[in-house]
């Protein structure tokens, strides 16, 4: 992990879905939906969980190569969509830095973009949103994890 992120958030897949669940009954009433876009690849699960709640079945994808490990590299469009985002939902696991976002707002103007969870630094770029965490932590999703043994608070604390 890298020195700039100080706190861990790890999600389980039951907090995914439910916070999946919970963006989708946001998103409910602003629709109807032409479709879907999700920002590959993080946003394809909450894509999935979102398209399903509110019965979309028209989904697209952005692909965005921006993280390399734990570090946020260049970004790369590795594919687009056209037009320009009018009545189309727009999906993503987390709004960061807002380096991705604005990338993707710039091609999608238009689109209604949420995320699951929202940094500081990129909350003003994304339309709805289900938590917030501070710009220091790195969410650890449970597409990334593995079962192991978690070291108390405490313990950490005296290091």
């Amino acid at each position: 992990m890298s020195t700039e992120y100080s706190k861990n958030f790890p999600v389980s897949w039951e907090e995914l879905h439910r916070d999946g669940r919970a963006l989708a009954w946001r998103l409910l009433e602003m629709g109807p939906w032409k479709g879907l876009i999700a920002i590959t690849r993080g946003g394809m699960v909450p894509a999935a969980i979102v398209a399903r709640e509110l019965n979309i079945r028209l989904i697209d994808t952005v692909c965005i190569s921006s993280y390399e490990g734990d570090r946020q590299g260049e970004l790369q469009i590795l594919k687009s969509v056209e037009g320009d985002g009018d009545g189309w939902l727009l999906i993503d696991d987390l709004v960061d830095t807002g380096s991705t976002a604005k990338l993707v707002r710039d091609m999608l103007p238009k689109a209604h973009f949420a995320t699951l969870y929202a940094k500081p630094a990129g909350r003003p770029l994304v339309d709805s949103y289900i938590t917030e965490v501070s710009q220091d932590t790195w969410i650890r999703f449970p597409w990334d994890l593995e079962l192991n043994f978690a070291t108390p608070l405490s313990e950490l604390k005296k290091s």
